[in-house]
C-alpha cells in the first residue's frame, strides 16, 4: 500500500464513518479499487483508531463528564445503547465477517440504507434534546446501530434514523448517534486487536498506517462537526439518492461480471 493509497483510504474512513452512507462499505471498495483486498484487519483497526481520536477531541466534555459520574445519565444512556450491538456482534461474529470478506451484499445493503434515512426523515421533525433522551430511546437506538453490522448498512446513518424516530431534534439525533459511536468503534478496535495478537495480521509500512491513521483521524473531525451542523438545516434524503445509487452500480457491475 502506497502512501497516497493510504491518504485516500484515512480520508474514505475519516468521512463515511460519520456520515450516513457506512464507513465499513466504502472502505471496501476503496480496497478493491486499489486492489488491497488483503490489507484487512490492521489496517482497519488503525483507520478505526483515527477516527476514534476524532469523536473523543469533539466529545471532550461529556467524557470529562462521564468520568466524573460514570453511573450517571448520560454514561447509563451509553451502556443500554451498546448493549445490543454488542449481543449481536458476539453471536454473529463470524457470519457476518465472512460476508464482510466477499462484498457480495453490500450493494442490497446501501440500499436498505437508503429507504432506512428517507423514510426517517419524512417523519415529522422531534423536539427531544439530549436531556430529554430516556433509557427506552438509548435502547431503540442502539438497536439500530446492531442492525449496522452488516458492511454497506450504515452504523450513523440507522442511528440517526432511529433517534429521528424517536422523535429527538436533527442536532440532537445526530449528536447523540456519534457520541454512540465512542464505545462501538472502540470494543471493535479491542475485538480486532485480539484478532491481531493472534496471528492475523498483514504487513504494512509505518509510515503508511501513522499517514492512514491521521487522515481518518483528521477527516473523521471534519465530517463530525459538519454533519451535526449539516443536520440543523438539511434534509438526509439527499444522503438516500447517494447510497440507492451507488448501490444499483454495485449490483449491475456485480450481474455483469465486472466487479
Amino acid at each position: 500500500m502506497s502512501k497516497i493509497e493510504a491518504f485516500i483510504l484515512g480520508i474514505i474512513q475519516g468521512i463515511t464513518e460519520f456520515l450516513p452512507i457506512s464507513s465499513t462499505g466504502h472502505l471496501y471498495l476503496g480496497r478493491h479499487l486499489f486492489g488491497l483486498d488483503e490489507a484487512g484487519l490492521f489496517l482497519d483497526t488503525m483507520l478505526h483508531i483515527g477516527t476514534l481520536l476524532a469523536v473523543l477531541v469533539v466529545y471532550k466534555n461529556e467524557l470529562l463528564e462521564i468520568i466524573k459520574n460514570p453511573f450517571g445519565k448520560l454514561s447509563m444512556l451509553l451502556v443500554i445503547g451498546t448493549i445490543p450491538a454488542v449481543f449481536v456482534g458476539l453471536l454473529f461474529n463470524d457470519l457476518f465477517e465472512s460476508i464482510s470478506k466477499t462484498g457480495v451484499t453490500i450493494g442490497w445493503e446501501f440500499i436498505i440504507t437508503g429507504i432506512i434515512l428517507w423514510f426517517s426523515d419524512s417523519i415529522k421533525n422531534g423536539a427531544k434534546k439530549m436531556k430529554d433522551i430516556s433509557y427506552s430511546d438509548a435502547l431503540f437506538i442502539g438497536s439500530f446501530q446492531a442492525i449496522a453490522i452488516f458492511p454497506a448498512i450504515s452504523r450513523s446513518g440507522l442511528t440517526i434514523a432511529a433517534g429521528l424516530i424517536r422523535k429527538l431534534d436533527r442536532e440532537t439525533a445526530a449528536y447523540f448517534s456519534f457520541l454512540l459511536s465512542i464505545p462501538t468503534i472502540a470494543g471493535g478496535i479491542v475485538l480486532q486487536f485480539g484478532e491481531i495478537y493472534a496471528g492475523h495480521i498483514e504487513a504494512i509500512s509505518f509510515g503508511s498506517m501513522l499517514i492512514a491513521t491521521l487522515a481518518s483521524a483528521i477527516f473523521g473531525y471534519i465530517a463530525v462537526v459538519w454533519m451535526i451542523n449539516f443536520l440543523k438545516r438539511k434534509s438526509l434524503k439527499i444522503f438516500a439518492v447517494y447510497v440507492w445509487i451507488l448501490g444499483l452500480t454495485i449490483l449491475f457491475m456485480q450481474m455483469a461480471g465486472i466487479f
